[in-house]
């Protein structure tokens, strides 16, 4: 109701007593206006926002706060409005109903604003909060913003928690502003926000925190004004994008670096940006030149080019997209992305820019598989990817033919494979910035470790980000980065499910069916098998528990001492060659290792005669100069039954004197003269570290490694080539030590330079993956019954699961055993290639040559000198860890080319498999072997290991190479010239140790057999007779050869035939067969004369095979 205008100079255009705007008065300065309302706060703010309201109505006029007076929550203020025409009764009413809306009490507001957009929950949460809502909070926030905040404050208090809001735009001369709300149930330092908003490029104009005393729990706010950088989107388009990329950086489902940028600037999702921080992580593993700061600016400077590149992917890989054929999706789709990208890309004028960009474009483009899409819209998200390695530009070598890499928050991990059906370990890495380069020398070793068993060889590794605080906390979040890539790897296998191959949900597979996919314990994983195998189960992963060996219902090498068996095979044939027995004769030992461990342990108790003078580990240094074999063999093994053990738990009483046990970190040790007398050192002191130096230098019969580390070296080499800088301190040179012989129980314990050194200086030594290849031998012998018994279970022809368990268990005796005669074989397939190069140098450098050019060998990566370098030597030979990667890549080649003919298949071949099994389980189960799923692998594998071990590295290729025919016609020739020749009884009775012949005798006598052999497999292929494992005249030939030999009393002369006779008796006197002992006496005197007649019949063979065509 208008009240009686008072006297004034002016005209009174509005008078309300009950009304905000109580006067307007018209003057001939402009307009005057009286307002009067009652006040919730300080005055400044909402004084604040009548002024702004004025200038707004009055279309920007200038507006003067003349005076203001408040008496208790009343306040009376006169404005002056300058230059601006006098406005009608119905604008100063539409005024007044303004004025009333932004003077009204802020606490009256912000009720209003909730009942009216929550009803009687919106009272009620005013109820609840508006006694604890600060003046502070008040005077800053408007009420409509506080509307919003009040509910969301409530829900953390309750909840716990953080929450993120973002409200505007705000204009403002530099541009829209908007206000970022954070929420959370704990105090957060502006240090933990600020670094997310400057990775997204948004400059914050302005900050106030603000706490909230609510029940249960209070809860602190952080309003941010921000401000967008220069060529962003609207932050108003991408809210929902944005708040949800806050909240998966602080729960630490994303990662805080400027890709993120990608959002702003692509108006990419994070998930999405997620895909390009995984290839830039690979990228970065494959050795990119460029920072991962580069990379990130050459995408975020290039939007165009970064959103052409996930819309490529998308089309690759999307399996919304439904096309009939991947052809299809290749014309409609990719082929016009790729021209698009392509000028795009031309379009980039920083050089550094375009060739990060084109290298990204690779990596996805060679990508075959992805998890993406069955991961992007889960809680569980993480980012894996299948690269075939062919289709990379720019790799280092070598290159694995595929490898799975797997991305997110909190680790980073990577599987290569040497082919598809490939096994080895996963381990944890802790080389965060190269660890694919670590995992790709493990996978090399593993190559070669793996041609005694059927997978070649593979590795996994990962790498777990951030600090471990502490022990408990670092082992949760190693095994939940294993079972992440574990997951990541499994969502991109095939699986096979009644014979069918089926590929995995929502992944569109751009290679062959890959069923196949083995894991195995490694560093840090040891215990893991049961997790990995529980995945599997998850998944209906049709490999079961033989996806991971071991594990509660597999092999437990520790307590089958396998590894460390196989190794002490190997040692032990290294004594034999030099004359000694370890099972009776004294042996001292030096050992890197402890007691609790698996290799060390084991093979510190193989034989009562060891004499152990001195070990370390990464815990103690435990010295006993002059020990008494049995009762320190004892003492050992009480350690060893101990659930857990270190030196330090060694009954000191039982030491030698000058024996000590000392922790590795003290400053210094004492040294007793019986330690300093065999050390030959002259300190009384010394630190740990060159103690152990001069342990592992400590002239002894056996150095024996069972330890995690590499320890030797060659001169040549530097510390920092080796990558293994926890014992740079202790390393030496492999020409300073002292020991007679090494066993590599352990893997890497050499450089494979340190391991060539140590053997011209005339130690004897093999390499790491012969040594140890008994854990994977077992491991894979035990997948593969595995395999089998789950077809004899499909089948019915094994009625349960625990039936199988009980059946594996049954049969571990005879799976070592099979085992350790691989080891022996492998052993001594070397000494005989020693014995060959010293005849002759040349096939083996024939060999190292065509391996190197068929891509299989890289010598200098292998260490392998060319003949130049090697006739300048002392001894101008090949040593043993040389020759052993020449048989692993013959192994290789050989294997895979007998993989891609029908040998495999050839029923003259099955007996391998049959053979294969365990002794006690043939008879039963024999027949159903060529029903294996590797069936075809298994026969490869067996075939390429026998020719090689037998015949030596360089036969296949040697004949293949001088007969014009293919490597797999030379050894099936082979194979069918051994049985003609029954080599397999002759080489078994020369094996056995129960007879008398001395070592090099019994390998002058192999040898025999092979050359006898590879003559007549040359003349044989000469004379253009294909023999075949099943041929008809397989027996009459082995006739003809009985014949030849029972008919040397008349075909050799009187005095050669009587060297023959007592050659025989000689052997028989030894412990062989009388068949034997003749047959192999016959080879070694009448060699000429039984190759002539049995290449006379072999000739006469073809030309009846000719006739009868």
């Amino acid at each position: 109701m208008k009240r009686k205008a008072r006297q004034s100079s002016g005209e009174v255009l509005w008078a309300r007593a009950d009304g905000v705007l109580r006067q307007l008065t018209a003057t001939s300065a402009g307009l005057d206006l009286e307002l009067a309302f009652d006040l919730d706060g300080h005055p400044a703010g909402v004084l604040a926002v009548v002024q702004r309201l004025l200038r707004r109505r009055f279309n920007g006029a200038a507006v003067v706060l003349n005076e203001y007076r408040v008496a208790g929550t009343a306040l009376t203020a006169h404005f002056r409005v300058t230059a601006t025409a006098p406005p009608s009764a119905a604008c100063c009413a539409a005024l007044e109903r303004q004025l009333a809306r932004v003077t009204a009490p802020w606490g009256l507001r912000v009720r209003r604003g909730l009942q009216r957009h929550q009803g009687s929950a919106g009272l009620a949460i005013w109820s609840e909060l508006a006694g604890g809502i600060s003046d502070d909070y008040r005077g800053h926030m408007h009420p409509h913003f506080a509307r919003r905040d009040l509910p969301v404050l409530c829900a953390v208090a309750a909840g716990g928690g953080e929450r993120f809001a973002l409200w505007g735009p705000f204009p403002s001369s530099r541009g829209p502003l908007y206000r970022l709300q954070h929420y959370a149930a704990t105090a957060v330092s502006l240090n933990d926000l600020l670094p997310l908003l400057t990775n997204l490029d948004l400059t914050v104009e302005a900050e106030h925190d603000f706490v909230f005393p609510l029940p249960p729990q209070p809860v602190w706010l952080k309003s941010f004004v921000v401000r967008g950088g220069a060529g962003m989107l609207p932050l108003a388009g991408l809210r929902e994008p944005l708040l949800a990329l806050f909240g998966g950086l602080r729960d630490g489902r994303l990662e805080n670096d400027p890709l993120n940028r990608l959002l702003l600037t692509c108006g990419l999702p994070w998930r999405q940006i997620d895909i390009f921080r995984g290839y830039r992580n690979y990228y970065f593993q494959l050795g990119s030149p460029f920072s991962r700061q580069r990379v990130d600016f050459a995408l975020i400077h290039n939007p165009t080019v970064a959103l052409l590149l996930f819309r490529y992917f998308e089309a690759r890989f999307s399996p919304a997209i439904h096309d009939e054929d991947l052809l299809a999706r290749e014309e409609r789709l990719l082929f016009p992305l790729r021209l698009e990208l392509a000028a795009a890309l031309d379009g980039v004028t920083d050089v550094n820019a375009d060739r990060i960009l084109r290298t990204l474009f690779n990596l996805i483009d060679a990508t075959v598989r992805t998890n993406y899409y069955r991961r992007c819209a889960g809680d569980d998200y993480f980012f894996a990817f299948k690269i075939s390695d062919l289709g990379i530009i720019d790799m280092p070598s070598p290159r694995p033919v595929c490898e799975i890499y797997v991305h997110a928050a909190t680790m980073e991990g990577i599987h290569l494979r040497g082919g598809l059906v490939a096994r080895g370990g996963i381990r944890w890495s802790e080389r965060p910035d190269d660890f694919r380069t670590e995992i790709l020398g493990l996978m090399k070793t593993q190559m070669a470790k793996n041609v005694v068993i059927v997978p070649v060889g593979s590795k996994g590794g990962f790498v777990v980000k951030g600090s471990l605080p502490n022990r408990e906390e670092g082992a949760q979040r190693v095994e939940a980065a294993y079972r992440t890539l574990v997951r990541g790897l499994l969502d991109l296998t095939d699986n096979r499910v009644g014979g069918r191959i089926l590929r995995p949900a929502e992944v569109i597979a751009y290679d062959g069916d890959d069923p196949y996919l083995v894991v195995a314990a490694d560093k840090g994983t040891a215990t893991f098998s049961d997790i990995a195998n529980a995945i599997a189960r998850d998944y209906g992963f049709w490999l079961d528990d033989a996806f991971a060996s071991g594990g509660t219902h597999g092999y437990d090498h520790k307590a089958l001492a396998i590894t460390a068996r196989g190794a002490w095979e190997c040692v032990n044939a290294h004594f034999r060659e030099l004359g000694r027995d370890p099972d009776r004769d004294n042996i001292s030992v030096v050992g890197i290792g402890d007691m609790s461990g698996d290799v060390f342990g084991n093979g510190m108790l193989l034989s009562p005669r060891l004499r152990l003078r001195a070990a370390f580990d990464h815990r103690h240094i435990f010295l006993d100069p002059d020990p008494e074999p049995l009762s320190a063999h004892a003492e050992r093994q009480r350690l060893f039954r101990l659930p857990r053990s270190s030196w330090d738990d060694y009954d000191r009483t039982l030491l030698s004197n000058g024996g000590g046990i000392f922790p590795r970190a003290a400053k210094e040790i004492g040294l007793s003269p019986e330690v300093k007398g065999w050390l030959g050192c002259h300190h009384d002191s010394i630190d740990p570290a060159g103690l152990i130096r001069l342990i592992l230098c400590a002239p002894v019969d056996l150095l024996w490694n069972g330890g995690i580390g590499t320890y030797v070296k060659a001169a040549s080499e530097k510390h920092e080539e080796v990558g293994d800088r926890a014992n740079d301190a202790v390393r030496v040179d492999g020409g300073q030590l002292r020991a007679l012989v090494v066993g590599e129980g352990g893997n890497l314990g050499f450089t494979q330079r340190g391991r060539i050194e140590y053997a011209l200086a005339g130690g004897r030594i093999n390499t790491d993956a012969v040594d140890n290849s008994g854990g994977v031998d077992c491991s894979d012998r035990e997948v593969n019954l595995k395999i089998f018994m789950q077809h004899l279970m499909e089948i019915g022809a094994v009625s349960s699961r625990g039936e199988r368990d009980r059946l594996l268990a049954a049969v571990s005796g005879e799976v070592c055993a099979a085992v350790l005669a691989d080891n022996r074989a492998q052993s001594l397939a070397l000494s005989l290639d020693q014995r060959r190069c010293r005849d002759d140098l040349a096939p083996f450098f024939v060999l190292a040559t065509r391996l190197a050019d068929a891509g299989l060998l890289d010598r200098k990566g292998e260490a392998l000198p060319n003949e130049a370098e090697v006739r300048v030597r002392p001894q101008p030979l090949l040593t043993r860890p040389e020759l052993a990667i020449l048989m692993a890549y013959a192994k290789m080649q050989l294997y895979q080319g007998l993989l891609d003919s029908d040998l495999p298949l050839h029923p003259g071949t099955q007996g391998f498999l049959v053979d294969y099994l365990p002794p006690s389980l043939r008879e039963r189960f024999g027949a159903r072997m060529a029903e294996h799923p590797l069936a075809r692998e298994l026969v490869a594998t067996v075939v390429a290991n026998r020719v090689v071990n037998q015949g030596g590295s360089a036969l296949v290729q040697s004949l293949a190479r001088t007969s014009g025919v293919p490597p797999v016609v030379v050894v099936t020739t082979y194979l069918a010239l051994d049985r003609i020749l029954v080599g397999d009884s002759l080489r078994q009775a020369l094996r056995s140790r129960d007879g008398g012949l001395t070592v090099a005798r019994t390998h002058e006598l192999l040898l025999r057999l092979e050359e006898l052999l590879a003559t007549l497999v040359a003349g044989s292929l000469a004379a253009g007779v294909e023999l075949a494992l099943t041929w008809r005249d397989l027996t009459r030939l082995r006739q003809s050869s009985d014949t030849l030999l029972s008919s040397l009393a008349t075909t050799l002369s009187p005095p050669r035939y009587g060297r023959c006779r007592a050659a025989a008796a000689l052997l028989e006197k030894g412990g062989l067969p009388t068949a034997a002992a003749w047959r192999l006496a016959a080879l070694a005197e009448a060699g000429a004369e039984l190759t002539a007649g049995l290449l006379a019949q072999l000739a006469k063979t073809a030309d009846e095979g000719r006739s009868n065509r």
